[in-house]
């Protein structure tokens, strides 16, 4: 998912403790069809995949992600897509790819998924690309390149079909969901207000960590945090009473504030950086710290500010004077009951596959676009349906290629169904 987390820890817990917890869902027969055609394309999507790695796309790498927003873009206009090339209006400039398919059906479908990887050029060199049986390895091939490639197949698999039961399908790739989708993030929000339906193509988490894969039903929004302690200056050695340590008022802040986000429901703040003096020899006049800030609650953000504002109050160093700014950056995600419903629904087309299940997890701390999609609530929203994977934002990322088929398979089907008014999304 995003810059902003290892989601595949909380997803991993929330996934083993829900499944007991949900309804069993009748199993029907497998469009044949469509399982022939997902197991058919297996080989070409592990091709895109070797393509698309071997492209590095870190959210700072303009010139990586041009090359791959190229490769995206042809793909797409050789399916018959209209195609943009957008600019991000924050951040480092990477390109944003924006496709329109024009269809004969009457609801309007977006899907989404995110070119950059938070790997920085020369990762390859040490973490090539290669194959362990079951689990193929690469930088950023679970998040989110097995995204882009289950949608660019699915959407060749539903055009080799004939499919066109909508009134318009809008792909957006964007460049920066690694940094918090500073500079798309309003697109996505306009753009899913335009349509009935949105799926966020994030991974899922691998079997080998959580035994099913799933969807998610929600995942936290951020926010940074700054606080910024205003002290006085003196000679350390010969005056230093003279000074107002704006060091030791920070140290005394962050403490008194490391808990405070427990008592705001919906919150989670950890401080995660600081920085003090310029000079051995001077006492600090100033000093800052930023956090992390998690929000999941609607209120959260204000309730968190209130609480900060309040405690950082009680000094420690007289005549020093502390602020703290909290910043909201990407909006919480929380399924709707039509978002819930849709997944129920999946559950349904992945019993088809053998009676495969497919977990529903109600919450990770981390942060998907799928915030963004669902802010104003108008389109229904539902996320991960990319391909199974581990690791990332570390060392050895990779997918299981027995996903590859379900999650082709998932993707079309419910696709199929929702143009079809198979889903009710009201």
């Amino acid at each position: 998912m995003s810059a902003c987390r290892q989601a595949g820890v909380a997803m991993a817990l929330a996934v083993a403790s829900l499944l007991p917890l949900l309804p069993a869902t009748a199993q029907a027969a497998p469009d044949a069809a469509v399982l022939n055609a997902a197991r058919a394309a297996e080989p070409a999507v592990i091709r895109t995949l070797e393509e698309m790695v071997q492209i590095e796309t870190g959210s700072q790498n303009v010139e990586g992600l041009n090359r791959l927003a190229d490769l995206l873009q042809q793909r797409l206009q050789a399916m018959g897509a209209r195609t943009e090339r957008l600019k991000a209006t924050r951040g480092p400039g990477g390109p944003i790819v924006k496709a329109s398919f024009e269809g004969s059906g009457q609801r309007r479908l977006m899907l989404i998924a995110h070119m950059d990887t938070v790997y920085p050029a020369g990762t390859l060199a040490t973490q090539p690309m290669r194959r362990d049986g079951n689990k193929l390895y690469g930088p950023g091939i679970a998040d989110d390149k097995g995204g882009l490639a289950v949608i660019l197949h699915a959407l060749a698999l539903l055009k080799e079909a004939g499919w066109k039961d909508y009134a318009r399908l809008t792909v957006l790739f964007n460049p920066d969901e690694e940094i918090g989708s500073i500079g798309s993030g309003e697109l996505i929000a306009t753009l899913a207000d335009e349509h009935d339906a949105v799926l966020s193509f994030e991974p899922t988490a691998a079997k080998a960590v959580v035994k099913q894969e799933s969807l998610l039903l929600g995942a936290a929004g951020t926010a940074t945090a700054e606080m910024v302690v205003k002290g006085r200056a003196a000679h350390a050695g010969a005056a230093p009473e003279l000074g107002r340590n704006a060091l030791i008022e920070l140290s005394h802040q962050l403490l008194q504030t490391r808990d405070i986000a427990k008592g705001v429901p919906g919150a989670q703040l950890n401080w995660t950086g600081a920085k003090a003096g310029e000079v051995r020899n001077q006492i600090p006049e100033s000093a800052s710290a930023y956090a992390d800030v998690r929000l999941t609650a609607p209120d959260a953000a204000d309730k968190l500010q209130a609480a900060l504002n309040q405690q950082v109050a009680q000094k420690l160093v007289p005549d020093t004077t502390t602020t703290v700014t909290l910043t909201v950056g990407r909006p919480p995600y929380k399924a709707s009951e039509a978002g819930r419903a849709m997944a129920q629904h999946a559950r349904g087309i992945y019993a088809e596959l053998d009676g495969r299940p497919l977990a529903l997890a109600p919450m990770t701390g981390g942060a998907t676009d799928a915030g963004y999609a669902g802010r104003s609530g108008k389109a229904v929203v539902l996320e991960s349906f990319g391909l199974a994977g581990y690791g990332y934002h570390a060392r050895d990322e990779y997918i299981e290629v027995d996903s590859i088929v379900p999650r082709l398979y998932l993707a079309s089907r419910l696709l199929m169904d929702l143009g079809a008014g198979k889903v009710a999304l009201k």
